[in-house]
């Protein structure tokens, strides 16, 4: 059972799932007539109610069951696809389940992977009442530049922006900062507005000048086909990359996924590690990282996972062994609440799932299926190049899945501080480990299924929320003007604080 996640995922990458697809040419602005979308609607909700084992961990029966009717209820025009994935998002996000999502059709992705359409230019930074511009696509907008605080959007202010936005956004249980810190990420603004609002022919903006008056502006939207060379440092005719080109790039790549750095007295280590997937050949990287650390005799380590939103368990529990002082469990409860249903056609590699949780899943007197190995399963400290220095790890709102599990089962540590804000993920449990997609026959939309629901620690309190840091350092409009990492300035001030006091 060792390695059982990862063969598991390389049997479930090497078998071949497909579904029928039309013939005729793809028309993303093909509208669904209502009969259209109730019929994927009902089986969305027939799936979700059949299978999901969360359904109702924080949204009671009563109230999850209005939602579902307000949503059938509101398929009474033609939507288009975006449209319709919105109206999902807003019954799905009821659910508290931030493994519980709506993902567009394969047809619409292709679409999106080759088309370059006009884009909201600005990406926002949000938090509390606060809209911050963090970047402008339109380099020439000598207004609206990193660190101006926007008012308003079109007349809707921050705080009625926020609260339109949330009802869209999945999260775990009742965590707020996972959905700012999405709402703050890339252009997930800009495209969530267009699904729910549309896109005006002009924005009206309201901000606040350097001298805190409040002023208007306007702008539109930005088109990246516009002088893309320019932009983009694009040299038409030049040669395809060399093999050594290619492997120079792999391993960029592989240092901006997962890296350690030490300072220059060699006292600190700085650990940044952005996914706990495989393919990273995180092991490898791991048992090499805590060599080089123990051989330096390096007594600070930090380590990044903000904008880790987690991967496979067997990895996370991996580097928690390098770090823990006492042994630890993954789970008190892993478990389904069916193996199988007569709505298996829709779902992704069911045959398989199906398979596997024959393997490692067993009925019990409660009538659900528990993955009894890791319920019963303690993991110990490993003893070779174990780091037993100061340990800062800095979390984020992006911080989610297994790296709740990591920080988790961390915290409280002697030698431990989280640092930051909190997790976006769990920390009393999540709903995920297996997660198919379910793909609806009409319109071709398809969403997650989580099938494992995992109490992590049945003794931590239920509040909904996500993994508290011990020392909050949380954004600020200076920091954003000024581009500053405040998170790791913050580590760097508690090292300094540590040392004073050890002299």
């Amino acid at each position: 059972m060792k390695n059982f996640l990862y063969l598991s995922s390389l049997v479930l990458s090497a078998f071949c799932f497909s579904c029928g697809t039309s013939k005729r040419a793809f028309n993303p602005d093909r509208k669904y007539s209502p009969a259209e979308l109730r019929k994927d609607y009902q089986l969305f909700r027939n799936i979700l109610q059949d299978m999901h084992p969360s359904l109702y961990w924080y949204m009671p029966r009563d109230s999850m069951n209005y939602y579902f009717d307000r949503g059938y209820a509101g398929l009474d025009d033609s939507l288009t696809e975006p449209q319709f994935r919105a109206h999902l998002s807003y019954v799905i996000s009821r659910i508290g389940c931030g493994h519980t999502s709506v993902r567009s059709s394969k047809q619409y992705s292709k679409y999106m992977d080759t088309v370059k359409l006009p884009q909201f230019p600005l990406v926002l930074k949000f938090f509390n009442d606060t809209m911050v511009v963090a970047l402008n696509l339109n380099r020439r907008d000598s207004i609206l530049k990193r660190g101006v605080i926007l008012e308003s959007i079109n007349g809707l202010s921050t705080r009625q922006l926020v609260d339109t936005f949330f009802n869209y956004f999945v999260t775990d249980g009742y965590n707020l900062t996972g959905k700012y810190q999405y709402m703050s990420t890339g252009l997930n603004f800009g495209s969530w507005y267009k699904n729910i609002f549309g896109y005006p022919a002009v924005f009206d903006v309201s901000y606040l000048d350097t001298g805190k008056v409040v002023r208007q502006t306007h702008f539109s939207l930005f088109d990246p086909k516009t002088d893309t060379s320019r932009r983009f440092g694009f040299r038409p005719g030049g040669s395809a990359p060399t093999q050594d080109r290619r492997k120079s790039r792999k391993k960029r790549e592989q240092f901006l996924t997962r890296n350690l750095v030490l300072d220059s007295a060699g006292n600190t280590g700085f650990m940044t590690l952005n996914t706990f997937e495989h393919g990273n050949h995180l092991v490898s990287f791991f048992h090499q990282s805590f060599r080089t650390l123990d051989e330096h005799h390096v007594q600070n380590l930090v380590i990044d996972v903000r904008s880790n939103g987690g991967g496979d368990a067997t990895n996370s529990t991996l580097l928690t062994r390098y770090l823990i002082d006492r042994n630890f469990k993954v789970a008190d409860s892993l478990y389904a609440i069916r193996r199988h249903s007569r709505y298996d056609r829709y779902i992704e590699k069911s045959l398989l799932y199906r398979l596997l949780m024959g393997v490692v899943s067993r009925k019990r007197a409660d009538g659900k299926y528990h993955f009894g190995y890791f319920e019963r399963h303690t993991y110990r400290p490993l003893k070779n190049h174990h780091f037993n220095g100061q340990i800062y790890i800095l979390t984020g709102g992006n911080s989610f899945s297994a790296t709740s599990l990591f920080a988790g089962a961390l915290k409280g540590q002697k030698n431990v501080t989280l640092v930051g804000e909190e997790t976006g993920g769990g920390y009393y449990g999540n709903t995920a480990w297996m997660i198919p997609d379910v793909t609806l026959p009409v319109t071709g939309v398809r969403f997650r299924l989580p099938r494992f629901r995992l109490v992590i620690d049945k003794n931590r309190e239920k509040t909904g929320r996500g993994v508290q840091p011990d020392v909050p350092a949380l954004p600020s409009v200076d920091a954003i003007m000024k581009g500053l990492d405040f998170k790791t300035a913050k580590v760097r001030e508690l090292i300094q604080m540590h040392a004073a006091v050890q002299k």
